[in-house]
């Protein structure tokens, strides 16, 4: 792997005053699988949670799949914020498992539920909330959307080869919500990142089902179709991006580490977060740590605990927020959100 694969790619950081999150919703499917359900696969559970952190993982019915498991997200948020489906106008969904390879899985969404306005997907991966995120906030913010559902959502259960041992166990299904409108210069984005660097596409990817390999039998008996990770070089730089952008993020912001009142990193490995945590001198009070429930979640992992850190109390007016989502692309977005 070359270096720049390594050290991150800075980025500008940018600001998003002005907007704020009404509310929150998640849903994740009822069927839970732990890691000793994984024995008749041949997997160690002890050696999945020594390595990953993870003791099970939520893997939704054939009949589900990520639009279902998103507008049960999106009823949940509607609910909380007291709000109705007919004031929202715009539908930004982060996946890489959409229903179907046209249209985008946002349209389901919004016909489901009765919205009116533009609806799309994002696909950076793990990282596509953060990108959903902030793309639904810049609509906000310059006023051509007033109340905004973002979402990030995946069923990586279709997608991960159950015969790979160092993959398989560490995914699982989920989907989150959250809305945004205008809010005041002290809420919102106090300052962010947005990364990508293509030349490590090929560390996390699906090697078939797009126009430069459409599916084929010989591809299918290859395993071409399931999702590929190497996972070594993916760990290592994923360690030093959240330290990295994290640092960049506060010093923009005149803020240190002492000064943010929670952190929600992507679940991907909870020894991705336990190196971060230690390398940026974080306490785990600070952190929401879900991984070991949910498994790698990919884009619906961090609204999945920013709902679960509201849901218990631990989001308040003028909180400051560290969310930091990496993953295929390589592609990352870190941002500190005023609450």
């Amino acid at each position: 792997m070359s270096e720049k694969l390594i050290e991150t790619r800075h980025s500008r950081l940018c600001h998003l005053p002005g907007v704020r999150v009404i509310s929150t919703g998640s849903y994740v499917p009822e069927n839970i699988i732990r890691n000793e359900d994984l024995a008749s696969l041949g997997y160690d559970a002890d050696w999945i949670i020594q390595r990953t952190g993870i003791r099970e993982r939520r893997h939704a019915p054939p009949e589900m799949a990520t639009s279902d498991m998103a507008v049960i997200a999106a009823q949940r948020c509607l609910e909380n914020s007291g709000r109705t489906a007919d004031e929202v106008d715009l539908v930004v969904l982060g996946t890489f498992t959409a229903d179907l390879p046209m249209p985008a899985t946002a349209c389901q969404i919004q016909d489901r539920l009765g919205i009116t306005g533009p609806a799309f997907d994002l696909q950076a991966a793990c990282a596509g909330f953060i990108y959903s995120l902030i793309t639904g906030m810049q609509f906000v913010a310059c006023g051509t959307s007033k109340l905004a559902l973002l979402l990030g959502a995946d069923t990586n259960s279709r997608v991960a080869n159950p015969a790979d041992k160092k993959t398989y166990p560490l995914f699982g299904d989920g989907a989150g919500a959250v809305l945004v409108e205008a809010g005041s210069k002290d809420q919102g984005l106090m300052a962010y990142t947005l990364g990508a660097d293509g030349s490590g596409h090929d560390l996390l990817c699906i090697k078939m089902g797009g126009s430069a390999q459409p599916v084929n039998d010989s591809g299918v008996s290859d395993d071409l179709h399931f999702m590929h990770m190497d996972g070594r070089p993916v760990f290592k730089w994923a360690v030093r991006l959240i330290e990295s952008t994290v640092h960049d993020v506060l010093k923009e912001t005149n803020l240190g580490i002492a000064d943010i009142d929670l952190m929600i990193l992507h679940q991907a490995n909870s020894r991705i977060i336990d190196a971060a945590a230690e390398n940026l001198g974080i306490s785990k009070e600070k952190l929401l740590i879900n991984v070991d429930r949910y498994g790698n979640t990919s884009a619906a992992s961090i609204p999945l605990a920013l709902d679960e850190a509201h849901q218990e109390g631990r989001i308040h007016p003028g909180s400051r927020i560290i969310l930091c989502g990496f993953g295929g692309g390589l592609s990352w977005g870190t941002a500190l959100l005023v609450w």
